[in-house]
């Protein structure tokens, strides 16, 4: 592990913390104007989502009805009943963008894909840079906020379902998350400048409350409209 890595690792609770702990439940709304672009505004408003923090899965509950939560794996989305009867699925469901364009509306099963990879990379940095298969560098620092913000470049396993492989992460003098930076490959390459604040301690495990998305131009600064995605947690609980 790399000097930043275990600076930011440390900072948000050690890994030796995290990892006593399996699952996380989060209580989530999910806005922005991406959900109204692709015509699904306000699916994603009051959820939980919970994850395991060591392998690729991921639930929303509700999900369209009480009494349902969509399902993410790596390879498959679905619809399930709570007691696990399964409703519907898609395999592959990272094909089904192909040929999309940015107006391209979006069924259920692209948001589902799209929210959980997502999430499932947010909520478990930056400890997931740590785990089997993700390399990492320590590349120039970013000034922003009247702060330097230290970077690591990170590139994903190709096993693990996530926005794109190659992601940068910034961290303040603290050695916490300040921005994320991506692009997204099921949308076509845009860009997504992930802000991220209003940390609070969960169990030991310090978690940002609030996200805000961004489109970022040539030069990596932040196109301040439109606000692309929010996110704003409420309670955390880890098991």
């Amino acid at each position: 592990m790399n000097d930043l890595l275990a600076f930011a690792v440390d900072a948000h609770g050690g890994l030796e913390r995290w990892n006593t702990f399996s699952r996380l439940k989060a209580e989530l709304s999910v806005d922005g104007a991406i959900w109204h672009l692709k015509q699904q505004p306000g699916l994603l408003n009051d959820k939980v989502f919970e994850i395991d923090t060591h392998q690729q899965r991921l639930t929303i509950t509700p999900f369209l009805a009480a009494g349902q939560r969509s399902v993410f794996v790596p390879g498959r989305v679905s619809i399930e009943t709570l007691d696990g009867a399964m409703l519907e699925s898609r395999d592959d469901p990272e094909a089904a963008y192909a040929g999309h364009v940015q107006e391209t509306p979006w069924d259920k099963f692209h948001v589902t894909y799209f929210a959980s990879e997502a999430l499932w990379t947010y909520l478990t940095s930056p400890f997931l840079y740590t785990y089997p298969g993700f390399e990492s560098e320590e590349i120039e620092p970013w000034h922003e906020n009247g702060e330097e913000w230290r970077r690591l470049k990170v590139t994903f396993p190709v096993d693990i379902h996530s926005h794109t492989r190659t992601q940068i992460t910034h961290f303040g003098p603290d050695g916490l998350m300040r921005r994320h930076d991506y692009t997204v490959d099921i949308l076509g390459g845009a860009s997504g400048a992930n802000y991220v604040s209003d940390y609070v301690e969960f169990q030991g495990i310090k978690m940002p409350t609030k996200r805000r998305i961004y489109a970022y131009d040539e030069n990596m600064q932040k196109v301040p409209e439109p606000l692309l995605v929010s996110l704003d947690f409420g309670q955390l609980s880890f098991s």
